[in-house]
């Protein structure tokens, strides 16, 4: 048998797992554990327990009171263990529950306990006891106080009586590896470890609480005391800190590593700038001209540019991408434009026809993945031989089989429909292609420091000239009528709108309000309205005929699902209805009300409610009608859904999957790291750059770009 390590013994950080084993070879438990990428004692220091709490001390019977959680000790007078009939588990185990009469020590006190859905092997330890530990919240049952599956000990169980005055710490289940057993390797730990190790990055204190003292509170080893709870948050500050460094460190190599590659030199041409810009029937913002010559500076760096233009829906950034495209096509270059769907990319295909489709060198072609193989064969032939400059598509562009002669920048609009590793296929088919993201999600802050900081940012917060503005209200059932009479008033003056649905027909396990019913009651409610409907399940050549009918006026209400929410661009449509609001997120919202109010006219949005909601669901919705600012709505989206909802990006190899770091609950944290850090590559190159070189090593980290 293999003994707990000595205290002799020195354990880093870095030390296998595999030196808490107490035998040679491991067990099923520690193997698991390993495949699940816990392979070293900093990887178990980071599986935090669920639970912390100070085990209370042994009571009388009498003692014991309702909501309590109440440690005792007894004989066991009376038990009954039955099959729990229809219940299995997954190996197809037959299940029990059980009850059993506890009687004190030293008295003639009783306290019943059951338990549900019990294991075999739970079972039979229950079977098998005779005086017990027992542990659990107390709750009345016919005016009688039980325990409800307690834990249960037998009384000569030394472990247990050793815990007693200590702490009661439950860990998660890691790929069924219970957290009992990883309690148990946390007890293999030798003293002298906890204050032996110290942070890799060199970080230095948060609060006077170094990186061991956190992981030693975290995991209650520490003596009982009354200030548990601040030591706590201290502590859970400090690993914050020690993750959001590490991401930190992570985008700078990104980031350094981007500068170092060798990029396209595509120079600023004013003069076939300005020969452009008279081509358009409006002038641009003040805004939308610094866009421009921020990205082309960029591309003239001989570096790949790898940046970001954020602006608020209908703010003008296609247009912007479209002048820088024809700087770089004029000098021989190839741009790819990647749209989320097909209505965008035929949008996109449509406007840059209509304005420079009378340039000579512009050869623009569009790719969907709805096309006959013959014609995206010979569309690749002609990117492949150059024939073809400005290629605007879907997600076919990052396919294999589409190759470029020479592509030196390629644009991806709608970023969050996208993730990391399909930015990286599109920009790959070029030597060091410029990337220019675009996104009418604006980034708050918080994620714009810790998901995105490899990126340089562009604004425009500017709307362009002779817009009227949308207003947004939420219309509750009372109110319907008075909503339903706005339209009608609408319709007559020639108005176009939409109406939104979560779902495309009725489902038997959710209440929504759906674009089938809808389509059958508005016939109804609105009489010799031009309707039609419009959803992800109809064929590409019917979503493109039923677009253009709206498109020429002559479909009055589109009703459709969240399809619309990019790619259509109907100045005339003034109204929009978005049913059963409170399924889609705030900037899911945003983006749909972005359809409207894009002309000469004033738009209108209506938050129509199905059902009364919850004063916490109101609350959300009315940030809507607050405010259209973007970077408002974006960051109460980022509190309200969370960091991984709000993108939906899978940003692995980027920064780390964070255990205790939480952008809105630790952003003063983040804020704190990120200067940090800028300090010390500015004053303390020394300490930093080895950390970077080290990083720079992990491919994972490179192969995102």
């Amino acid at each position: 048998m293999r003994s707990k390590p000595s205290t002799t013994v020195s354990l880093t950080l870095n030390s296998p797992i595999d030196v808490l084993s107490k035998t040679k070879a491991p067990s099923a438990h520690l193997l698991t554990l390993k495949s699940a990428g816990v392979l070293t004692l900093s990887d178990l220091l980071w599986l935090l327990p669920l639970r912390t709490l100070p085990m209370p001390n042994l009571k009388p019977f009498r003692e014991a009171k309702e909501s309590e959680l109440f440690l005792g000790t007894g004989k066991i007078i009376h038990r009954e263990i039955r099959p729990a009939f229809g219940r299995k588990t997954k190996g197809r185990f037959l299940l029990y529950t059980g009850f059993i009469v506890v009687k004190e020590l030293n008295g003639d006190s009783t306290i019943p306990l059951r338990f549900f859905n019990l294991y075999p092997q739970q079972k039979k330890q229950i079977e098998e006891l005779d005086q017990i530990w027992f542990l659990g919240n107390l709750q009345e049952y016919k005016a009688q106080l039980q325990m409800v599956n307690p834990r249960i000990h037998s009384l000569l169980d030394q472990d247990w009586g050793e815990s007693l005055g200590k702490w009661l710490v439950e860990y998660p289940t890691v790929n069924k590896v219970p957290g009992s057993y990883t309690g148990k390797l946390f007890s293999q730990l030798p003293e002298n470890f906890w204050s032996s190790f110290s942070s890799e990055f060199g970080t230095d204190e948060l609060n006077d609480t170094t990186l061991s003292s956190a992981f030693r509170t975290l995991h209650a080893q520490i003596s009982p005391t009354s200030d548990f709870k601040n030591l706590r948050k201290m502590a859970e500050e400090r690993l914050a800190y020690e993750e959001f460094f590490i991401d930190q460190l992570k985008i700078t190599t990104r980031r350094r590593f981007i500068k170092k590659k060798a990029g396209p030199v595509i120079e600023t041409d004013q003069d076939a700038l300005n020969v452009f810009l008279k081509v358009l029937p409006y002038q641009l913002t003040e805004d939308q001209n610094k866009a421009i010559h921020q990205i082309l500076e960029d591309m003239k760096s001989g570096h790949p540019m790898m940046r970001m233009l954020q602006g608020d829906v209908g703010c003008g950034k296609t247009i912007v991408a479209f002048l820088v495209a024809l700087q770089v096509i004029q000098q021989g270059g190839q741009v790819a434009f990647m749209c989320p769907t097909e209505a965008l990319a035929q949008q996109h295909a449509k406007s840059l026809s209509e304005i420079f489709g009378h340039l000579p060198f512009l050869k623009p072609a569009l790719l969907l993945g709805s096309m006959k193989k013959k014609a995206k064969d010979s569309l690749n032939k002609a990117l492949i031989n150059g024939e073809a400059n400005f290629v605007i598509g879907t997600h076919s562009l990052f396919q294999e089989s589409v190759q470029f002669k020479n592509l030196n920048l390629a644009i991806i609009d709608e970023q969050h429909k996208f993730g990391v590793e399909q930015r990286l296929m599109l920009t790959s088919k070029g030597a060091g292609t410029h990337c220019l993201i675009m996104s009418a999600t604006p980034i708050p802050r918080t994620l714009s420091l810790a998901q995105y900081g490899d990126l340089d940012f562009t604004t425009i917060k500017t709307m362009p000239a002779g817009r009227k503005g949308i207003k947004t209200r939420i219309v509750a059932k009372e109110n319907y009528s008075k909503y339903l009479d706005f339209l009608k008033q609408r319709l007559q003056m020639g108005d176009q709108g939409y109406m939104v649905f979560p779902a495309i027909e009725e489902s038997e396990t959710m209440n929504l309000q759906n674009v089938t019913e809808a389509y059958e009651k508005y016939q109804k409610d609105l009489p010799g309205v031009r309707m039609a409907v419009l959803h992800g399940k109809m064929k590409p050549e019917d979503k493109e005929a039923t677009v253009q009918l709206f498109t020429e006026g002559k479909i009055q209400i589109l009703i459709s699902t969240s399809v619309i929410e990019v790619g259509i661009n109907i100045p005339n449509a003034t109204f929009m209805s978005i049913y059963d609001p409170d399924r889609f997120g705030l900037s899911s919202l945003h983006q749909l009300r972005g359809r409207v109010g894009r002309g000469t006219k004033a738009g209108f949005c209506f938050l129509v409610l199905g059902k009364d909601l919850a004063p916490a669901s109101v609350e959300r919705l009315e940030v809507m009608e607050k405010t259209n600012d973007g970077f408002v709505i974006a960051e109460a989206d980022l509190q309200n859904r969370g960091e991984g909802d709000l993108f939906g990006v899978d940003q692995s190899g980027v920064v780390t999957r964070r255990r205790i770091a939480d952008f809105m609950k630790h952003s003063h944290i983040l804020e704190k790291v990120y200067h940090d850090v800028q300090q010390l590559m500015k004053e303390h190159p020394e300490k930093i750059d080895p950390l970077l070189l080290k990083l720079a090593r992990d491919q994972k980290i490179l192969d995102t770009i």
